[in-house]
């Protein structure tokens, strides 16, 4: 199980980030991504206190490989792209974006500009357009089906306009707490409900897997 976005107290998270991780090894997950929301007036102090954590888990240390990630939230959409390029000039290993939910007041454009600008994540997406996710299956920007309340209303959606478009997806669970956090079961149920199979989460992992990649690991 890999969990790409989750949130620690450094932005609206409630456990400090050893807490998060030791509760994440002990359910199964393999690879934490703790990702916290970020504009430009925090994106260096959240990215420099998520990496010295993330540095006492080296090579799977007791089980689990930490990344340090970023969620870019509530930020305009025309600086989106600087501050992607920003964000992983200072380490950041993942960079997620908090897309266009339906339960936000999040600026038309985000979705877009995050695909633009080569996130590697778009959170929950809302109602993704079909431009949108055929421009994101050409750059392999994910897409994300959600476990979060809210933002996974449109989840659905999601996964019919990625299917539709070959855009790739990823399971997150969007911790905020520890009840938050999903195993491989609890996760495979959210996805079923999206309306999706046992077969496409497997591709989910292996999607999760390429960002891990792809970032050097």
């Amino acid at each position: 199980m890999i969990d790409l976005h989750t949130h620690s107290l450094f932005s609206d998270g409630e456990l400090l980030p050893s807490e998060l991780i030791r509760r994440a090894a002990v359910i199964g997950i393999k690879v934490l991504a703790i990702t916290d929301h970020t504009d430009f007036s925090n994106y260096l102090f959240v990215i420099e206190h998520i990496k010295a954590v993330a540095e006492q888990f080296p090579d799977r240390k007791n089980g689990i490989l930490v990344l340090p990630g970023v969620e870019l939230t509530h930020v305009p959409p025309a600086d989106i792209p600087r501050l992607i390029e920003l964000c992983r000039m200072a380490g950041a290993r993942v960079v997620v974006i908090h897309g266009e939910t339906i339960v936000e007041p999040v600026e038309p454009g985000t979705n877009l500009a995050g695909i633009q600008g080569g996130a590697d994540i778009i959170a929950h997406p809302g109602f993704i357009s079909v431009k949108e996710a055929e421009l994101a299956a050409r750059k392999q920007v994910y897409l994300e089906i959600s476990g979060r309340g809210g933002h996974s209303f449109t989840n659905g959606h999601v996964a019919l306009t990625a299917k539709k478009t070959g855009a790739g997806l990823v399971f997150d669970s969007d911790t905020h707490a520890d009840r938050d956090l999903m195993d491989a079961d609890r996760a495979l149920g959210v996805v079923r409900g999206a309306g999706l199979t046992e077969k496409d989460f497997k591709e989910m992992i292996r999607n999760a897997q390429t960002i891990a990649h792809r970032e050097g690991l």
